[in-house]
């Protein structure tokens, strides 16, 4: 048998980037799975459950879908974020306003839509997408980083609550991952190639994170196998958060 057979997943933002590469990963260890996304067509395989994470009507109704659709509840991965850029003085209210609404309250409302379903399961886990933003201070991030630094102490106290319920609650940092979203930044920016190269060359291992290896990390947290793995999160950043390496000789 997979891993994890029989297991049902939900993966918000799960129509590109990580939250793809996690919907599939999943479904190779055996789960069935269902993507909470704005996607208008569902990707090959897999249930698409339409809904902002912003709505909260929208999401009760998405989150009721999937149950629906996959009998039953197991596993939820709470991957669907949006991006901002700018040191502190940069970023009006109304986007700090915006991106602590998706990534961080958007998290909060699918998690609480899918807690009925998930206080059914045998082997409940939740899986957030926090990032190194959450453990470094990176230059023109300070709104990106304050929310998922958000989501990492969000993700501790939810294991803290939920333990005794059967629940493993646990996240991911990921590194600057080669994503849609990191290619449509470096398309406005003068010249592509020379940032896409300082991005690597800012994390250890020199290359930016694959969403299959982030993806790897959050199928080993949502599996029945790390059953004993609640309260931590797991950096998959090619050693950025870590290691302080000489230059290069």
């Amino acid at each position: 048998m997979a891993e994890m057979d029989g297991l049902r997943a939900l993966v918000t933002g799960g129509a590109s980037g990580i939250g793809l590469a996690t919907a599939r990963r999943l479904t190779e260890l055996g789960a069935r799975v269902a993507v909470l996304d704005l996607a208008e067509e569902a990707p090959e395989g897999l249930l698409l459950c339409r809904a902002d994470v912003t709505d909260d009507d929208g999401v009760r109704a998405a989150v009721a879908q999937a149950v629906s659709g996959l009998g039953g509840l197991d596993v939820l991965v709470n991957n669907a974020g949006i991006g901002a850029q700018g040191g502190v003085g940069d970023n009006n209210d109304e986007e700090w306003h915006r991106v602590y609404d998706v990534n961080v309250v958007g998290m909060v409302r699918v998690a609480r839509a899918a807690l009925p379903a998930l206080r059914e399961s045998s082997a409940a886990a939740i899986v957030n997408t926090s990032s190194i933003a959450a453990t470094a201070g990176l230059p023109d991030r300070v709104l990106y980083s304050a929310t998922k630094g958000a989501v990492l102490s969000m993700t501790l106290a939810m294991a803290a609550d939920l333990l005794r319920e059967g629940i493993r609650v646990n996240a991911v940092n990921p590194g600057t991952a080669d994503t849609p979203w990191i290619g449509r930044l470096l398309e406005r920016t003068d010249d592509p190639a020379a940032e896409r190269a300082a991005l690597e060359a800012r994390q250890p291992h020199g290359r930016l994170v694959s969403p299959e290896e982030v993806a790897g990390a959050i199928a080993y947290l949502a599996s029945p196998a790390s059953g004993s793995t609640t309260g931590t999160w797991i950096a998959v950043d090619g050693g950025m958060s870590g290691l302080r390496l000489r230059p290069p000789e």
